[in-house]
């Protein structure tokens, strides 16, 4: 008999089901029956036929049609989401699938604005814009700037001035001269591969926006205001995901960004969804921009594919660095491990600005003085002298990961308020001049020291993971689970880690190193970011899912601790992870607990739960706690020594 998973608001329903020529509706109404059966009050749901509800399968967020025959569109173990409706902005709602699109799930109009200005735009703001949070407006400053180089560029035209770009072709075409008539035609790339989410788009049409901001593009000031409406009603153009080599720029999905806003191929808005782009933009009663000398140019030159997913890479690097802190001292306090390697003094000895800081971290978790301890308490008097090295040297190795994000974070930051257009436009000199800023290898390079840094966290995780699932390392039942044989418990899911681990070995192969010469010799060295932002991009997504592994197989582990607790913060974790997955009791399918921690994760719930007890700890100077034991030992220190010649 077939059967099929449902995820009802926060329950994964088993719905099996005799006759598969029935519909789409019926399973929805079974799996709603189920629900309120197993809630209190019926979970407000007072007649479950009155329900209003949208299926979609997870695997790829399809919607499915209500009349459907689940033969014709489901196969046997698919899983399925029902979206109640009003529920879909529930901040407690958590997707099927960490990838899913908050602005294709439900769009809420943003009040507040962000003023562009080219200088001034952060990583963080930028994913928050490429999440539909905030609208953009120009600084007046911007507009001046704009203004300025835009009149240059007007008089070059008109006096017939050849400079590159302008009045001249691009690349191998450098050198033929283009009559005026012609000069508002531009020239597209074709791109290759699935569109960018629309967040990822947002992000990349609010950050060439900014860059255009700065004055040094020749951009019209019409034609930028153009940019930002549309910006601010999520019309959004078709961007294939591949296609660029990093220099001249992201010159293939610039060009597809900027053929959306010309009015040409597809769009998507949460009003329209995909359609033709003219249409998208007639339906928010906005026009298709027209392009003057040089736009053409100034809209596809640049790093901004690179950087905007750079952006959300360290951005969601630093909150897994983060967490993995957390859920690694909650895997110490599984396997009895011990503070001491986190003694502050140790780490002024090697003072790594993310050495000290993960240090600390695992003190404010873990002292014992501080949050007692029952776990902790237990095993104070035990014959083990030191731990294994993936806890015991977690400051160092989490730590680099640490000082990693921080100088990747300073190279995207600083990319995102740079002009990287060919030619530049300097109004106050009244010239323009070719360069390379449109070269992507900073962000390249630094993205692909991204990737080998963070691939750590997952790397020590597995074998943390390993630890907990393994009775001769943990003193825990084989694989988290009792009756083993029977029940396998975490062993696949150790399985799932350790493939995401290895994957992640080869993606992190820096694609930096790569070159090959494009336009005829004439961009001969390329950098190949626009492949080391996405495999960024699936490195960390893997490192978010196996952390969420280990988090599980922790929580998992106190099961067989109690009625023993662990520290204050650390209870917290655990009762958050509770709130979506139940204890593992008999073998079931995993990946839906592992789906709903990792958006746990994805949204920062375990950072958000944790960080005011680190804060406080850190705010309020507490006295490090040295617990002694009996493999510990102090002697009084030696006498200086001017006292030691005395007592001679």
């Amino acid at each position: 008999m077939p059967r099929f998973t449902v995820h009802v608001r926060d329950e994964w329903l088993t719905v099996p089901c005799k006759d598969t020529s029935s519909t789409i509706r019926w399973l929805g109404l079974e799996a709603l029956k189920r629900y309120a059966k197993n809630k209190p009050d019926n979970g407000g749901i007072q007649q479950v036929k009155d329900v209003c509800f949208t299926s979609r399968r997870c695997q790829g967020h399809g919607l499915l049609d209500a009349d459907d025959m689940i033969h014709d569109v489901l196969e046997d173990n698919d899983f399925v989401e029902l979206e109640i409706e009003g529920d879909t902005m529930s901040s407690d709602f958590i997707p099927s699938q960490p990838g899913l699109s908050y602005l294709t799930r439900a769009y809420r109009e943003p009040e507040e604005y962000i003023s562009l200005d080219g200088n001034s735009l952060t990583s963080t703001d930028l994913v928050k814009l490429g999440h539909g949070l905030y609208k953009i407006k120009l600084t007046p400053e911007a507009e001046r700037k704009v203004e300025q180089s835009r009149e240059l560029l007007d008089t070059i035209v008109k006096e017939k001035k050849v400079v590159y770009g302008i009045t001249t072709g691009f690349g191998k075409f450098a050198r033929t001269v283009i009559p005026n008539s012609k000069l508002k035609y531009s020239h597209s790339f074709d791109g290759l591969g699935s569109p960018l989410s629309p967040e990822k788009t947002r992000m990349l049409l609010a950050l060439r926006i900014n860059i255009l901001a700065k004055g040094y593009s020749g951009i019209s000031l019409e034609t930028l205001h153009c940019m930002v409406k549309a910006f601010n009603a999520s019309c959004l153009s078709f961007v294939p995901e591949k296609g660029t080599v990093g220099a001249s720029g992201d010159l293939a999905p610039l060009s597809h960004l900027a053929l959306g806003l010309m009015g040409e191929g597809k769009m998507w808005s949460p009003k329209s969804g995909w359609a033709d782009a003219k249409y998208v933009l007639e339906a928010h009663g906005l026009r298709p921009i027209t392009l003057k000398p040089k736009e053409g140019l100034a809209l596809i030159n640049g790093t901004q594919m690179i950087t905007s997913l750079g952006a959300e890479a360290v951005e969601r690097a630093e909150s897994m660095a983060q967490q993995a802190d957390i859920i690694a001292a909650l895997t110490l306090e599984v396997l009895k491990g011990t503070t001491k390697a986190f003694d502050s003094d140790i780490h002024e000895l090697r003072p790594h600005p993310g050495q000290k800081q993960v240090a600390l971290r695992f003190r404010a978790l873990l002292d014992s003085d501080h949050h007692a301890s029952e776990i902790a308490e237990s095993h104070r008097f035990c014959e083990r002298v030191q731990d294994a090295y993936t806890m015991r040297c977690c400051p160092q190795v989490h730590g680099i990961v640490n000082d990693t994000i921080a100088f990747v974070k300073n190279v995207i930051n600083t990319e995102i308020n740079s002009a990287t257009d060919n030619p530049m436009v300097f109004s106050e000199r009244g010239e323009t001049i070719s360069g390379g800023n449109f070269h992507g290898e900073y962000p390249a390079k630094a993205l692909d020291y991204l990737c080998i840094g963070v691939h750590e966290l997952a790397s020590i995780s597995e074998r943390r993971i390993e630890r907990l699932c393994n009775p001769s390392l943990s003193e825990l039942p084989a694989f988290l689970v009792n009756e083993g044989g029977l029940n396998s418990g975490f062993m696949i899911a150790h399985c799932t880690a350790a493939a995401l681990v290895s994957e992640n070995k080869v993606l992190c192969h820096p694609s930096s190193v790569d070159s090959l010469s494009t336009s005829a010799a004439t961009e001969d060295h390329v950098s190949m970011g626009g492949w080391a932002a996405r495999k960024a991009l699936r490195v960390i997504e893997h490192v978010e899912q196996v952390l969420a592994i280990e988090l599980l197989a922790a929580c998992q582990g106190i099961e067989f601790l109690r009625p023993l607790r662990t520290t204050t913060p650390l209870e917290k974790v655990y009762d958050l992870v509770r709130s979506v997955v139940k204890p593992w009791i008999k073998d079931r399918f995993m990946a839906a607990d592992i789906e709903a921690v990792h958006r746990l994760l994805v949204d920062q719930k375990v950072w958000n739960i944790a960080k005011p007890y680190i804060e406080k700890y850190c705010t309020d100077h507490f006295p490090e706690s040295r617990p002694s034991s009996p493999t510990a030992f102090s002697l009084d220190p030696p006498p200086s020594p001017q006292k030691r010649l005395r007592l001679e």
